[in-house]
Parts: structure tokens; sequence; C-alpha cells
């Protein structure tokens, strides 16, 4: 009824846009008469009128009308319309109303083009743009790829991968535009704060930021928290006794049952011991109490519980050398390094007797929400956000705003099929799969575990259905933009966990420009590539890594072949002879020029990409490279372009689900990886009334109908109601997590301000502002402190305890040793303070002079060192403090106090008490600080 009577606000901002996507329009004649010099010459130019008083915005048509020249000549890809309009929603923050706009697009759209045209702008300030992607291969990929455009506008392109040493990553900070994963920038952010000297800092402060997959970094990955940790020494046979009690015991049926010793309650992912499940513990440990502070076993219990119940292995970890690797739930990749806190990592290492690691206490953490909130400018791109619009105005300040597809959408969303088993579900998925393959459909299956995708590839096995196979195993990690590139070929079958391969796009017919590549590295690579360390162990890159690819034995520590070769049914023909004779000519070229096996993997990948794409470049073995990509790619693009026109005439990919997910979002991106630019295609998904999300969240009624009707056991039901109920379900889930991450942001809120202030204190310190004036105040304050304890001003004067004062005085500055009661007799409190600010002041500068003897400058060093330690030590154990505070202020939600409010005015009071310590403890550190002179060099000295 409003949008009849208002119109839609969305289409009322485009509306708004629409002048200047014509403005740009009309300069594009006068932008392609000028010569490549003159174009590259135009970044100067504006960069001089930004000097000049120029805002951005008087740039931003002329600025995008030579991005989108450059992108032109360098790439060979124009910016559509509406791939200009969504870099001007990109750029605009509403002079500083809001953050920044989330721009969302459908996939397929080229929303990797369209941030080469805000990040363009907002890196002609020199301030540094950061570009934000979910995994090192697609950050890679885009800085390689889209970094062309800018390097050829004169612009610096860095890279930020997780294998790159601190040197490195300075560098790469300080370019105009830096491509990054979330992780490698928070956790970058986290150690700067830990660092000891400015040198050590790798990042500049923070100006603008696009991130790409938004919803996936600042809703799916908000709800963990980034932590730095140093290890802590706890008894590992306490996990091991634990997991053998947690095996004995055993799980309720349901509320009632009285044989069971604890009930799991999944939707909260929590677990419930009994009063006969704390008796059997005990008596199995031989312990009188689970809570005896000092011999504590109830975590442990608790831990192995959840271990045993919630982590299922091939579905939230798999176990790999030895070791527990975490499996991502929204992506399905597997997340090396990462662990769970709170001894539950230990635990389930315990549970799969591998070896179990030292547990780890916290010394920096953030959460995404607030990371990215230091942003004073943010803008985001994903294909899913219009769900989750609530969220990132109210968390983030961000709005939504929905562009128009290129091509209309002609994708069909067939309705659910609901089967009241799993395993017909599964048979009628097979099927399914079957029939598409003999049609010559391509097909994509999304599966929502390891476990799942290898149950169906058994049963199309069985089935005899040819098909690729693409999950966190690490085996099928490494193929994964081999595969999904060649998802769209005629008849293929493609299962795949839910990543389903973001950011590579499934052309129908097959990937002609990959193929082509691949075959180029297939024999370049061997004859370049440095031999490896023999015993160098398996992946420093994330998964989906298109260069690392070993079949299933690379992941042996010890001897490992190493081969490019791919899958010989990736191509489409064999090359002609002619073809193949000038690539092997091109790969002796290259050894004769570079020296056989003379470059590292990165650099060899690097000079493979750059010989497939348009960018100009002067080295003539990727001039001859890329002559003879374009021409084996030509000779794939017959058989793929035939293909791909058979494939639409059959109807395009079909995408079928095999359970909803928790978030309507992520079904819709994988709905979304058919019909791309306006090609045909369908999607369907198979349910079954075991899923988690019919079981957890309302299945009981569906099932009591299906019951009722006697339904068969592979006889589908498709009903509105069903739908319904469960688009019901799904919101109250979404709902669920947003109440989540609403209280981890609100809590987080607390920490926030704290860490900033902390962090700045620490930054002042590192860039050695003012030092000796810091100390001095600190101990101004700590005498207030000793004057407030020692002195009641209720008293009379001749009541008060000078001499208390006096000693306690005396032992943060033994320097005043000659400070007696009677000086301070006749004054008044505030005269007493400022008489003790006097004398602390000259003890300090005798302490200076002492010091600055044995070696000149050496008291401003420990100065440093001193707060840093404090500051670091202190910081880290109020981190602890806040921890506990948090599980205890819950259970005051019983006595009708507000939790979050608690939380805040006694986390306050912690602070406040850290601050105090910091100050005291430096104070009396530098007083008594006695370094000792070498003999060998009269000069040095220890700190």
């Amino acid at each position: 009824m409003l949008k009849t009577l208002l119109g839609d606000p969305n289409a009322r901002k485009l509306k708004r846009y629409q002048p200047i996507v014509t403005e740009i329009a009309l300069l594009e004649d006068e932008i392609k008469a000028l010569p490549d010099q003159e174009l590259q010459g135009k970044t100067a130019e504006f960069k001089q009128r930004l000097e000049k008083g120029e805002f951005l915005d008087d740039l931003l048509p002329e600025a995008f009308a030579v991005v989108r020249e450059a992108a032109r000549r360098v790439l060979n890809m124009r910016h559509f319309d509406v791939q200009i309009l969504g870099g001007i929603i990109l750029h605009d923050n509403e002079g500083g109303r809001i953050k920044g706009h989330i721009a969302e697009m459908k996939t397929g759209e080229g929303k990797t083009l369209v941030s080469t045209l805000p990040a363009y702008l907002n890196a002609l300030t020199g301030k540094g743009v950061h570009i934000v992607t979910v995994n090192d291969y697609l950050a890679r990929r885009d800085a390689e790829w889209m970094g062309q455009v800018h390097r050829f506008l004169g612009l610096s392109v860095g890279l930020i991968q997780q294998s790159m040493s601190q040197v490195e990553r300075q560098r790469n900070y300080s370019c105009d535009i830096t491509y990054a994963t979330n992780s490698e920038l928070g956790f970058d952010y986290l150690r700067d704060n830990m660092a000891t000297s400015m040198a050590d800092v790798v990042q500049r402060p923070f100006h603008y930021c696009i991130i790409d997959e938004v919803d996936s970094v600042l809703i799916d990955e908000a709800r963990t928290p980034l932590i730095i940790s140093g290890q802590v020494e706890r008894p590992s046979e306490k996990y091991i006794r634990a997991a053998e009690v947690a095996a004995r015991l055993v799980r309720k049926a349901n509320e009632e049952d009285p044989n069971g010793h604890y009930e799991v309650d999944e939707k909260q992912r929590n677990i419930i011991l009994s009063d006969e499940g704390f008796i059997e513990a005990e008596k199995m440990l031989g312990v009188t109490d689970l809570f005896d502070p000092q011999d504590p076993w109830a975590h442990y219990i608790f831990n192995a519980i959840k271990a045993k119940e919630l982590f299922i292995k091939n579905v939230n970890y798999i176990v790999r050398n030895g070791e527990i690797v975490i499996v991502d739930e929204f992506t399905g990749r597997v997340m090396p390094g990462r662990r769970w806190s709170d001894g539950l990592h230990q635990a389930i290492e315990a549970k799969e007797r591998v070896e179990i690691q030292p547990e780890t206490q916290t010394l920096a953490t953030i959460t995404y929400q607030n990371f990215f909130l230091l942003y004073p400018k943010l803008a985001g791109m994903t294909g899913t956000a219009k769900t989750e619009e609530a969220e990132f105005g109210k968390i983030y300040n961000l709005e939504v705003t929905t562009i128009p597809t290129n091509r209309p959408n002609i994708r069909k969303d067939l309705s659910d099929v609901v089967y009241k088993t799993e395993e017909a579900k599964w048979k009628a998925v097979a099927n399914e799969c079957a029939e598409m393959h003999e049609q010559g459909r391509p097909v994509l299956v999304g599966t929502t575990s390891v476990e799942k995708s290898e149950l169906l590839s058994r049963l199309l096995y069985e089935r005899g259905v040819p098909h690729n196979l693409l999950n966190a195993k690490p085996e099928n990690v490494e193929r994964e933009s081999e595969i999904i590139a060649q998802a769209g070929r005629k008849g293929a079958v493609t299962i795949a966990t839910n990543m389903a391969g973001r950011g590579t796009d499934i052309i129908l017919g097959g990937n002609a420009d990959y193929m082509a590549r691949l075959k180029v590295r297939e024999y370049f690579m061997p004859r370049i590539v440095q031999p490896e360390d023999e015993d160098s162990f398996g992946i420093t890159d994330v998964p989906g890594a298109e260069h690392k690819r070993k079949g299933g034995q690379g992941f042996v520590p010890g001897k490992k072949v190493k081969t490019w070769k791919a899958s010989p049914q990736i191509y489409p023909t064999e090359l002609t002879k002619e073809t193949e004779k000038l690539l092997k000519a091109a790969v002796d070229f290259a050894v004769q020029t570079y020296g056989e096996r003379s470059l590292s993997e990165l650099e060899a990948e690097d000079r493979v990409a750059i010989a497939s794409e348009k960018a100009p470049t002067d080295d003539p073995v990727i001039q001859r490279l890329r002559e003879v990509y374009n021409r084996v790619r030509q000779e794939y693009e017959v058989y793929t372009q035939r293909e791909h026109e058979e494939v639409v005439r059959l109807g395009g990919l079909h995408v079928i689900g095999t359970e909803r997910h928790e978030s309507r979002r992520i079904d819709n991106q994988l709905r979304g990886r058919s019909a791309r630019q306006g090609d045909p295609g369908t999607t369907k998904f198979f349910l079954s009334l075991q899923d988690n999300l019919l079981r957890i969240f309302g299945g009981d009624r569906v099932a009591g109908l299906m019951n009722a009707f006697r339904v068969e056991e592979d006889m589908p039901i498709e009903s509105r109601m069903l739908t319904r109920s469960l688009e019901g379900a799904q919101k109250k889930v979404e709902t669920y997590y947003y109440d989540i991450r609403k209280q981890v942001f609100e809590y987080d809120e607390v920490m926030n301000n704290q860490r900033r202030a902390i962090y700045a204190e620490r930054r002042r310190v590192l860039e050695g502002q003012d030092l000796k004036e810091q100390v001095i105040k600190y101990a101004e304050q700590t005498m207030d402190d000793i004057v407030d304890a020692k002195i009641n001003a209720d008293l009379p004067p001749e009541e008060w305890d000078l001499q208390g004062l006096v000693s306690k005085v005396q032992e943060f500055v033994y320097l005043l040793s000659d400070l007696e009661p009677q000086h301070l007799e006749d004054m008044s409190i505030t005269e007493i303070k400022t008489f003790l600010h006097e004398q602390v002041r000259i003890a300090y500068d005798l302490k200076e002079a002492q010091i600055d003897q044995i070696q000149p400058g050496l008291m401003r060093q420990a100065e440093r060192f001193f707060i840093l330690q404090r500051i670091d030590t202190l910081w880290r154990e109020h981190l602890q403090q806040m921890d506990a505070l948090r599980e205890s202020v819950v259970l005051r939600g019983y006595g009708q106090k507000d939790p979050l409010i608690e939380y805040k005015s006694e986390g306050y009071e912690l602070f406040l008490e850290m601050m105090t310590e910091i100050r005291r403890d430096v104070v009396y550190s530098l007083f008594q600080f006695q370094p000792q002179v070498q003999p060998s060099t009269a000069a040095t000295s220890e700190v």
C-alpha cells in the first residue's frame, strides 16, 4: 500500500543517480579520443585538482569515465551503465550521513569490475583504499586482474597474503589500493597494536574500504571474534579423562527419560547435565565435587560432552595429519590454523585421540563488527543483502541499494519437494541428477556438509553418473576453481558444499579462458618452478587457490610429487600439432630467458596470469606466452561456443538444493549460481522431515500430517503450507542469530571503547610523544591517589596520618627519603598534593640524570619499555577478567537486573582499576630501575 502511494524508495534512489550516469556516458567519446599517455596523465591532473580544494564528488564523472576507458583498453571490458551506477552507490556516503552503501548486484553482474571505479576515485586522496575479499585466492586474482586498470592509470596496487613477511606487508599496505582478506586485515590491526616499535607497525590509518561478498564478512563471520593468543600450560590428561567419562555417559531420549545423564539443546548448542549425570561423573572421576576450585572438572566434562554430541567429524571439522581442522559452517571451506577457544578444541582432540595442543590465553581480540566500524567510510557488494537490510542499517549504518541486472533474469525457481525420510530425499536427488545428465543439462548440487556430499557421490556412482565433487577435503579443494569453471559443460554434474566457488563464474558450455590458462600452466610450470624443499608441508594458502594442485598424496609430510596436470577431461579437444609446437617453443624461450626451474611458484603463477590477460607488458616471454595462450583459447572457443548454444537450448544450468540453510540468504546465493547474464536456468530444493531445520524448528506438525495421510516414504509432497512454515522457521533462525550477533556487538561495544583508549595510549608511547611528560603525569596521579587513600578530608588536620602518607610515598619514590611528616604540617590537602607534585618532578629529574650518565637517552628507552610492558600485561589480565565478568553477569538476569548494564558498570570499574595499576607499576618500576653497566663496553646497558 505504502509502496504504491510513495513509490519504491530503491527506485527513487536510483533515479537520483541517473543524471550522473548520463553525464559519464556523454564524456565517453571525448575520453576515448585521448592517447594512452594523456589518459594516464589524468591521474596527476585529478590529484592537483584535489589539492586546489575540489571534492571527490566534483571529479567523479570524469574519473569514472577515465576508469571505464582504461578498463576497455587494458582488460577489453567496458563497464555497463548498471556497473557505473553500482560504482556511484559504493562511493556515496551522502556527505557522511551514513557510513556508506551496500550495492546488491546479482551473481555474474561483474561486481569485481564495479569496485575499480570507487577504488580509483578514493585512492586519489593518497590515503589508501582497502578492497576486502573472502579468501586469499580471490584477493590475488583481483589484485592481478583488476589491478591492471589501476597500474595502467599510475596507481600502485598491493596485495596481502597469508604467508607474507612484515616488510612485504608494510610495502603492500603503503600502496594506493590494497587487496586483502578480512582476517588478514583484522589480525594485522591486532598485531600492530601489540608492536613494540613503530618500525613493526604495518598498517596506515584507515580511510576507505570496499568489502566484496559483504554479507559473508559482516554477518556470517560477525559472530566470531578475531583472537590472537599465547599458550598457557594446562594438564592434557584432564581432557583425556573427561573424554572417557563423556563417552560412558548416556544422552536422555527426552526431558522425562529417567535413564540418561544429560540433555542436548541443539537450538542453543548447549548441554545440560542432570543430577544423575553429576553423580555418575563424580563417581567415575573419584571426586566429591566437579566444581571444587582446587580441582575443577566441570568445564572439562561439559566440553567433552559438547565435543561428543554437537561437534561431528566431517561436518564441523575434519582430521588431517593428526590435527583437528575446523570446517567453516557457512562456506564449507577448511580453516587451517583456526582453533575453537575455551578448551573446546582440546576436548575434540581428546575425543579423536590425536595429540592435544596446549590451551591458549587471549592476548588481543576484536570482532569484525567493531573492526570494520574503524573505517571512516565503508562500502560493500554482494548478490544477497536485502534480507539482512535492518542489521546492516542498525549495526553498521550502511544502506542497501538493489541494482537492476544488465539483462533481464529469466531463472525459474521450482517449488520445494519434501520427503518423509532423508534416505528417500537423497535417492530422489540422485535420480534427478541422472535424468538431467541424460538430457545433457549441467547440474550443480549444493550440500551442507562433507559427509552429505560424499553420500550423494556414492549414490551417483552406483547409477553410473560421472560427476565432480567439491568439498572441504583437501584433495577436492585444490581443484575448486577448475571444477567450478567447468560446471557449465554439457551434462556436467557438480556436487559442492555451500561455498559453490564464489567468485568463479559458471559459464554455460565451459570457460575457454580458464581451460587455455590451465593448458599453458601445464607446460610452463614444471620447467620454471624451483624444486620445493623435500620436507615442506601442504598448504600455506587458503583452500581454493588454483595454483596449489597436488592429488591426495600432497598432504603427507615427506616427499611429494608436484604435478600441474589438470584432469584431461577438462579440455574439450586435443590441441592441433601446430599450436602444441608453438606452446613448447614459447616455454623453451621462457627457460632460456629465466633459467631452468628458477622462479618461485607464486612468481611463475603471476607470469601465467599476466600472459592470459590483456595488460600491456614489455616482457618478451610473456608476449610469446600470450600469443600462444590466445591461439589455444581460440581453438577451445570453437567448441565451448557451440556447447554454450546447445546448453542454452536445453534449458541452462539446473541448481539443486538438498537442505534449506538456516539463512534464506545462503539459499539465495546457491540459486544465484544459475541463469547469469540473461542465460536460462532452473533451481529446485529437495527436503526431508529429518533435515535439521525442519527437525529443530517445527517439523512435528508436518510429520503428524504426513503420518495422518499415510504418505509413502518415496512420495514427495509439494505444499504451500509447508513452504510457508519453512520460511517461517528460517525467519525465526535468522532473528535468533541476529539477536546473538547484536548481543555480541553490544557486549563488545563496552570492550571496544576500552580497547580504543588502551590502543591510543600505546600508539602515543610507540610514536614516542612526550614520554617524560606522560610518566610525570602518571607520578602526579599516583601521588594524588596516595593522598586520597591516606587522608580523610572529614577529619581535622591534626588527626591525619602524615607518617603513613610519607612512608607510602617513599615506597614508590626512594629518592624522597629525606621527606619528613613535619614538612607537610600546616598544609591543606590541595597544598600537600601540589607540594608532592613538585617533589616527584624534582626526584624524576634526578633519576633521569643518574640513568643518562650510564648511557645518554637510556631513560627514554626505559620509559617506553616499562609503559608498553605494563600496558600489555595488565590488558591481557583485564581481558580474562572481562570474560569472567561476562559469564557471571548472565545470572543476574534472574535477579531482575539487566546483565548488559551490570557488565557496563562493572567493566568500567575494572578498567579504571587497570589504568590506575598501569600508572603505579610504571612509576614504581622507573624509580627502582638500576641498569647494570656491562664490564666490556661501559656504554651499553641492560634494560
